[in-house]
């Protein structure tokens, strides 16, 4: 199965990691290339550089690690102590090979949810307006009369 492998190396007090990747670029390209890589892809970053590499097997990669061309252009990373490194995988902000699975909440997170409540339904169909003493219209004129629980104007219109 095919892997990535990443160098990664950080910006340094005195030499910047753009310039380490000038100095080395062509020759961690070609024995890449040399030891079987499938692909390859740099990247820069505001705090430094990525090699990306991709080989078919442990074996080839291992094998390209252990090139004198290799150890020397880690050597000459600007900080090889704590501005290298080397790892399994895209580099950079290049997420996992995989999505991850959501974990479930936490149960302190659950919420009891509200009962249902009953619905009302009420049918109109067939329902005819109430009949006043004075026919369809009603006591108060064309609008019929106040509804209950509404109050009558304070001043009739008039």
């Amino acid at each position: 199965m095919s892997e990535w492998w990443s160098i990664e190396v950080f910006d340094g007090a005195e030499l910047p990691s753009r310039r380490w990747k000038d100095s080395y670029q062509d020759k961690l390209t070609e024995a890449a290339v040399t030891y079987g890589a499938m692909s390859w892809e740099w990247h820069e970053h505001r705090y430094g550089v990525v090699f990306e590499v991709l080989f078919d097997s442990d074996q080839q990669w291992e094998a390209f690690r252990a090139l004198p061309a290799v150890r020397s252009a880690l050597d000459g990373a600007p900080d090889p102590v704590n501005g290298l490194i080397i790892y399994r995988g895209r580099g950079g902000g290049a997420g996992p090979r995989k999505p991850r699975k959501p974990k479930p909440a936490p149960s302190a997170s659950a919420m009891a949810r509200p009962e249902p409540v009953e619905e009302r339904v009420l049918r109109l169909a067939g329902v005819t307006a109430p009949q006043g003493p004075q026919g369809p219209q009603g006591p108060q004129g064309p609008q019929g009369p106040q509804a209950p629980g509404v109050p009558e104007p304070l001043f009739a219109a008039g």
